[in-house]
């Protein structure tokens, strides 16, 4: 199964809109999405605090910012 990792935080309106992307693509294609807030993992906040959402394909960064469906289809089928 495809991993896919969100780094992100609440309140976040960029987080929001791309974890409702994931979740509805969620519905039609096969990945397991994991979301990391990392306002509760200090290595996390480290990392990312200046470029969240974040997100991941089975361990290499593939957004941020922002997510782009078609390119994310694309990234998802070649992982």
């Amino acid at each position: 199964m495809i991993r896919v990792v969100v780094y992100s935080k609440p309140g976040c309106c960029l987080c929001d809109e791309v974890k409702e992307k994931l979740r509805r693509l969620q519905a039609s294609y096969a990945f397991n999405l994991r979301e990391v807030n990392i306002l509760e993992d200090p290595e996390a906040h480290e990392r990312f605090k200046e470029e969240i959402p974040v997100v991941f394909i089975n361990g290499k960064k593939a957004f941020k910012y922002r997510l782009d469906e078609k390119q994310f289809l694309k990234k998802l089928h070649s992982a």
